[in-house]
């Protein structure tokens, strides 16, 4: 009950917040989404007109409690962009972006713990030290930069990846799944490596502390191996942490993906926010973010059962990130 009570909490707070920011935003709906050529010979009753049907001339309040009144009975309202329901329109991007984030989720996760396992086994080593160094300038580098950077290599130079887009431009039709998984690969690749430092980082440290625990000294005298140590003794100790982490990263993967989506041109939930942000669009806003909200919320709520199951004495004990 507390926690169904925390998520309605959120969900209130977010979709408020996020009202009351496009309320302050000096963007007009009305200018933005008739264009500037229509907007300049539109008539004032015109203009008014528009404002009144999209609500852009009543107080943030009253189109807050409105839209609450709409979106407690299942209806988001209209995205003023996309002229559709902003369910449609959220469900239909965030399937395309389903496969990006996941991908990059999983990539990320693996890819970090097996980099700080490796560099807190091999401690002050050259191996660390370049490590460490990879993963300082990974987390000083700009997301789009990466993104630039990726796309003029891998899709211009060598061709090994298109250009951008979910599909092969000009196609009709069903695409198959294995095309939209090569069209998502070099994005995901990318947007993978914004949380590979943070949890390297965070793995090395905890594989120093577990390399130097008691347990594991005692093992190392009964003949067993680093690595054998590492993987009978302190695994379990080492997943931890990076689960909590990586539950925590969710909501900067997904903020990762705004600028990910926009370089390569990919028809995801970031791209539609950047679309609903330049025009004002507040129901799509809402939608979006309350859908970014809900992943963040639940990446969180499965670490806290996952904990249960990779160690039974952390049943019922809330994953805080260390």
């Amino acid at each position: 009950m507390r926690t169904v009570v925390r998520f309605a909490l959120l969900m209130l707070a977010v979709s408020f917040l996020t009202f009351l920011l496009v309320g302050l935003s000096p963007i007009d709906p009305v200018q933005a989404n008739v264009g500037q050529a229509a907007y300049a010979t539109m008539s004032p009753e015109r203009r008014a007109l528009l404002a009144q049907y999209w609500g852009s001339d009543q107080g943030v309040l009253v189109r807050y409690i409105s839209w609450l009144s709409h979106a407690l009975c299942g209806d988001l309202g209209d995205s003023l962009r996309f002229n559709a329901p902003v369910i449609e329109v959220v469900g239909e991007r965030l399937a395309n972006s389903a496969v990006l984030l996941a991908t990059s989720w999983l990539l990320s996760g693996v890819i970090g713990c097996a980099l700080g396992v490796v560099a807190g086994v091999k401690r002050d080593s050259v191996v660390d030290r370049v490590i460490r160094g990879y993963c300082y300038v990974l987390s000083a580098t700009p997301t789009f930069w990466l993104a630039l950077l990726a796309l003029m290599v891998f899709a211009v130079w060598l061709g090994w990846f298109p250009l951008g887009f979910s599909a092969p431009i000009g196609s009709t039709g069903d695409v198959s799944m294995g095309t939209r998984l090569y069209h998502a690969a070099l994005p995901a690749l990318v947007l993978s490596l914004t949380g590979v430092a943070n949890i390297a980082l965070h793995t090395r440290e905890k594989t120093v502390d577990v390399m130097g625990s008691d347990y594991v000294r005692f093992a190392r005298t009964r003949g067993e191996s680093t690595w054998t140590c590492v993987r009978r003794h302190g695994l379990r100790n080492l997943v931890l942490p990076a689960l909590t982490l990586e539950c925590a990263q969710i909501g900067e993967i997904v903020g990762g993906s705004i600028l990910v989506e926009q370089v390569f041109s990919y028809p995801g939930l970031g791209q539609a926010a950047v679309t609903a942000g330049l025009g004002g669009d507040a129901p799509l806003l809402v939608g979006i973010a309350l859908a970014t909200a809900a992943l963040v919320f639940v990446g969180n709520l499965v670490a806290n059962l996952l904990y249960g199951a990779i160690d039974p004495r952390m049943k019922g004990v809330a994953a805080h990130v260390e």
